[in-house]
């Protein structure tokens, strides 16, 4: 794949958004753009192309993070299409681990949501780049300006328009472009009779010109040679603005925001163009560091298919007909269909039987995966989520990912002698696949508790259990595990002091509570004077 389009053009990108915001509509319009697909599936028809269990398109949501590849104006995209809800946060944060650049999607109407700050901060915590798409334009109630301002104040970013919207709510039709001061309408139901022009509307030109002096201040700001424009008053073209725009983004300094429907077809081949214009290569990110398993000595990983291969594997997905599949993201190297390889987490040498790229759950054969490639290996059966596989020649160890501890538990008994077996392997594939699913058996009742990141979560896996594994299984009422921890320093002091007609009793006593990082555990100091 790289042989034919040079790693400056690759992106690795992911939609992430709060549920509902319209991340899996704005992937199908991707995909149809892009001419992956020829017809748009809607979610809330169960026909979403990334939305392919069962599950997934009985609820209208996204359980499962969808990998694809598609091209734009000579760009290879590998996209991810994540969910939005809580209990699924853990698809949310491998897949940003493994990604170069993010795509945040708002309603306009409802703004920055919780989930949106989740992912957010899961954004902020790998030093992922990312533009913003302000959806659902055509609702009623929909407010760019109020929803950029969310962006600001709760997300604490800074955020820049590169668009504003032509009409809001029904009569919502377009944008204009403020690099180029043109407008974009759309001419038709599919989005496809697109027509540019040099006029802006009488009554938008106004605040068309206050938001093109804001960009080009802003975007001068944090390059030399535009401030220096800027201050003289000098022409700055739309190339020039676009090259350090990608620059700001790419060092976290700005974050473009564009507008449109998702729903409507409106807005998305502009997003494409941005996520070309703005979001990084994995030439453009810093190289991935490791660590020598041997020596504990740092390994850099060049982006180069001539280096010695390094991969991380992100995801184990169990297949009904292929098997299991361990999806990776090649940071240096190539890898060859039946090549020998080496698990430097765990110490062993696998063999990875087929290579794959996926299409949401769709398998397409490929000779080789390099440095840049998001993919599926087939054949490696002692990898799991967060392992490095690499050359046995260059041995590194990659960051691995850390997830949440499970919250709630329930417990779960076969309602057969002949399902009892069953359900153990089930739930040991189940395990595999999701590190935020935990099994264990009670030491004092005997049962089998499984343990998961909510109650939705937990019914979507025993609904796996029974669909995919055949396991027909009883289900106890889910228990909460709730904690209590201290959250802010606290200081007490209490004195004893009692007269006994001899030397008396007293005693002074100072206590101090602070709050360590969560998992840490506990530790005590004794300052005993």
């Amino acid at each position: 794949m790289v042989d034919r389009i040079p790693l400056e053009r690759v992106r690795n990108i992911g939609i992430i958004a709060h549920i509902d915001a319209g991340k899996t509509t704005a992937s199908e319009r991707i995909l149809f753009y892009t001419q992956k697909i020829h017809r748009m599936g809607e979610v809330h028809n169960g026909a979403a192309t990334m939305d392919w269990m069962e599950q997934e398109r009985e609820r209208g949501i996204t359980i499962t993070a969808a990998a694809t590849t598609c091209f734009w104006r000579d760009h290879q995209i590998n996209l991810i299409d994540t969910p939005g809800h809580i209990d699924f946060t853990a698809e949310v944060q491998r897949s940003l681990r493994v990604l170069d650049g993010g795509v945040v999607i708002f309603d306009a109407v409802a703004g920055v949501e919780p989930q949106s700050e989740t992912v957010w901060r899961q954004a902020d915590r790998f030093r992922v780049p990312r533009i913003c798409f302000i959806n659902k334009m055509d609702r009623v109630g929909a407010d760019l300006k109020r929803t950029t301002k969310m962006i600001e104040d709760r997300l604490h970013a800074r955020p820049l328009l590169v668009q504003m919207p032509i009409g809001i709510e029904a009569t919502f039709s377009g944008v204009v472009d403020l690099l180029e001061m043109k407008t974009v309408t759309y001419q038709d139901d599919l989005g496809e009779n697109i027509v540019v022009s040099d006029e802006i509307p009488i009554d938008m030109r106004d605040e068309a010109a206050r938001l093109r002096r804001d960009l080009l201040e802003r975007v001068a700001e944090t390059n030399e040679a535009l401030t220096e424009k800027f201050l003289m008053e000098e022409a700055i073209t739309p190339a020039e603005l676009r090259a350090a725009l990608r620059q700001a983004t790419i060092r976290g300094d700005l974050v473009p925001v564009l507008c449109g429907s998702a729903l409507r077809n409106k807005g998305v081949q502009l997003l494409l163009d941005a996520i070309v214009d703005y979001l990084p290569s994995p030439l453009d990110v810093p190289p991935m560091v490791g660590t020598d398993p041997r020596s504990g000595n740092p390994v850099e990983c060049l982006p180069d298919p001539r280096a010695p291969f390094a991969a991380l594997a992100f995801k184990i997905v169990t297949d009904p007909y292929v098997g299991r599949l361990a999806y990776v993201r090649v940071y240096s190297g190539t890898i060859n269909t039946g090549a020998n390889t080496y698990n430097a987490t765990k110490g062993v040498r696998e063999r990875a039987g087929r290579l794959l790229q996926m299409h949401a759950n769709q398998r397409q054969d490929v000779d080789s995966l390099s440095a840049g490639d998001i993919g599926a290996i087939l054949g490696v059966r002692s990898t799991f989520t967060g392992d490095t596989l690499c050359d046995p020649s260059r041995q590194v160890v990659l960051e691995d990912i850390k997830f949440p501890e499970p919250v709630i538990w329930v417990a779960v008994e076969p309602k057969t002698k002949a399902d009892q077996e069953k359900m153990a392997d089930a739930l040991k594939k189940l395990a595999e696949e999701d590190p935020t699913f935990q099994v264990r058996v009670d030491e004092n009742t005997g049962q089998t508790l499984i343990a998961g990141m909510g109650e939705l979560h937990l019914e979507v896996l025993v609904t796996r259990m029974v669909r995919e594994f055949r396991v027909m299984a009883k289900v106890g009422r889910p228990q909460v595990a709730y904690r209590e921890t201290i959250t802010r320093s606290a200081r007490a002091r209490g004195r004893y002091v009692r007269q006994t007609g001899g030397r008396g009793q007293y005693g002074d006593v100072v206590l101090v509570v602070e709050p360590l990082p969560k998992g840490s555990g506990f530790q005590f100091e004794d300052a005993t004077a």
